[in-house]
């Protein structure tokens, strides 16, 4: 039975059960944004404040004014970047790298209203943007490991796994294969039971193996329980440093957030437009610049928030496979994200390895793209291969992608193929050899 021919309450019901469907396969944003982000110095009830507000204003946006079935919340891989590239990394302040945020939501917004996004798109060979996403995915598995204390470091290897009587490393073992088998039979909200479970499973740690041994093995047992609800926190709003964000030595990193999240984003429209048989009469994903608009909103009021910047999710997938069409997908699913601004202390009781099982799975998910890069042609493949393996191997997304755009250009003029060199990755080089000049 079509959609044309069921009635509108029926129609309605089919949207709103599909908005459920759709935020039970995002919610684990809430709690994995947070995880990820308080490495980089911010509180986790802030960012979960600014988590939840960010995806409920800007799924609300994309249902009301792009009227499309997809939720927009603080994107995987974008918040690894802010984190570990460039607070981590590059030794940015919190607020310094909001400010970056910020900046690359304008450009964002500037490249949406110029509507060069044709001409963006086709200055990045596509088997790049295909490395560059299955690389995040690789590098959201490593942090994911790392925090669940499987991959530790090692003198003689570099990195080696975690002995195998470690409470911790068992814990996590039994968490990742629970939520890939919930995962897999296709259980709605699998990642966010398989969170729950993997808490309650670190509890006995604590008891069985002392509660400062607990501690010094980053977990929280029960005695970290301190209540189900509290009033939202709203410190990290408006926290971001304008100025120094903006000096010339930070573009790099402000192009490196607006061009990921604008490649995630046309990844995740052409992704649900297939998905859903999304398309206008040309053939593009519906209201695409309404889309991207809403996109960029989500990146520029991400950096004012205290968050690292929104992007539509490829997950909206599950609600369109239930039936959502229109809008009201997307407004129901960012509507049920507003109670859990009143649980920040329940959530922040969830320990890092019962994340850490989500963060290895996104990571799997993250890899699909690898499939339509032509391995049999080196001149498309080498470049594409280090600009995946690159971006975990240097813990950096910046100089993976750096890597494979001057690897493709120079490669393509050696074997004379100076025609698959676009005239705007020409611009886009300079920008990384000044990026690494700099660096």
């Amino acid at each position: 039975m079509t959609s044309k021919s069921l009635t509108p309450s029926a129609n309605r019901r089919t949207e709103l059960l599909a908005g459920v469907s759709t935020f039970l396969a995002t919610m684990y944003i809430i709690v994995v944004n947070p995880a990820i982000l308080s490495q980089a110095g911010l509180p986790f009830n802030g960012v979960l404040t600014a988590t939840i507000l960010l995806s409920f204003f800007c799924s609300l946006m994309m249902g009301l004014y792009a009227k499309n079935p997809i939720v927009v919340a603080p994107g995987m891989g974008l918040n690894a970047f802010f984190t570990f590239t460039a607070v981590k990394g590059m030794g940015l302040s919190p607020g310094v790298a909001l400010g970056a945020v910020f900046w690359a939501g304008i450009l964002f917004l500037v490249l949406s209203v110029l509507n060069v996004r044709a001409a963006i798109v086709q200055a990045i060979p596509k088997p790049i943007r295909y490395a560059v996403s299955a690389g995040i995915g690789l590098f959201i598995t490593l942090i994911g490991f790392e925090n669940a204390r499987f991959i530790v470091a090692s003198p003689a290897t570099l990195v080696s796994m975690a002995p195998l009587h470690d409470p911790i490393m068992i814990t996590f073992m039994l968490g990742l294969l629970l939520t890939a088998i919930l995962v897999v039979r296709q259980v709605p909200g699998g990642i966010i039971i398989g969170i729950v479970l993997t808490t309650l499973a670190a509890i006995p740690i604590g008891r069985w193996w002392g509660d400062a041994s607990a501690v010094n093995m980053g977990l929280k047992t029960l005695v970290n329980f301190q209540g189900v609800l509290a009033a939202p926190d709203f410190s990290l709003i408006g926290t971001l440093d304008l100025v120094n964000s903006f000096k010339w030595s930070l573009w790099p990193v402000i192009f490196a957030f607006a061009f990921t999240d604008l490649f995630d984003s046309l990844s995740t429209f052409v992704g649900v437009a297939e998905a859903g048989g999304l398309h206008d009469e040309a053939g593009e994903p519906r209201n695409l610049k309404q889309s991207l608009m809403t996109d960029a909103v989500a990146t520029t009021l991400a950096g004012l928030l205290g968050t690292s910047p929104g992007t539509a999710y490829i997950e909206s997938a599950v609600g369109i496979a239930q039936g959502g069409r229109t809008g009201l997908t997307a407004i129901v699913a960012g509507s049920l994200f507003l109670p859990f601004l009143f649980l920040s202390p329940l959530l922040s009781v969830i320990p890092a390895i019962a994340t850490a099982p989500a963060l290895v799975l996104v990571g799997a998910f993250m890899m699909q793209p690898v499939t339509k890069i032509r391995w049999e042609q080196l001149d498309d493949a080498i470049p594409a291969f280090l600009a995946l393996v690159l971006i975990p191997f240097s813990y950096s997304i910046t100089h993976g992608i750096i890597w494979g755009f001057l690897a493709w250009t120079v490669i393509k003029l050696a074997v004379g193929k100076p025609d698959e060199v676009p005239a705007g990755l020409w611009v886009v080089d300079g920008f990384c050899l000044l990026s690494l000049v700099n660096g």
